[in-house]
């Protein structure tokens, strides 16, 4: 796993970039929290491709879980992917409140992660 800094307009973002799934647990979703307020970030850019697939079955309750975690400790939160790939309204409905507010939100790329975090 890797951080990357970005900076947009004196805002600094947490990229945070892995080949694997490095976020299947609540405790593995804590551990990045952690690792990004070690970078002085309280905004960070994590990739569905890096997220267990079980995050975007709302029936398990992880996605609650660790979004809890970044709610908790007050870290922005972008999800950039395809969402489109998961059947079921729950979980379209769950992105589309998300997207309304500014803590957690579900992107499509980085450009638009770094715009939504960069706001205030």
């Amino acid at each position: 796993m890797k951080i990357n800094i970005l900076e947009k307009e004196g805002t600094q973002i947490a990229e945070v970039i892995a080949d694997d799934i490095i976020m299947s647990t609540a405790e593995e979703g804590l551990q990045i929290v952690v690792d990004v307020y070690y970078q002085d970030c309280d905004k960070v850019i994590l990739h569905e491709k890096n997220i267990s697939p079980s995050f975007f079955d709302l029936k398990t309750g992880l996605a609650g879980e660790i979004l809890q975690k970044y709610s908790n400790y007050k870290m922005r939160l972008a999800i950039v992917g395809d969402f489109e790939k998961y059947s079921g309204g729950s979980l379209r409905d769950f992105i589309r409140e998300s997207n309304r507010g500014q803590r957690i939100n579900f992107l499509s790329d980085v450009s638009l992660a770094i715009e939504k975090l960069s706001e205030d």
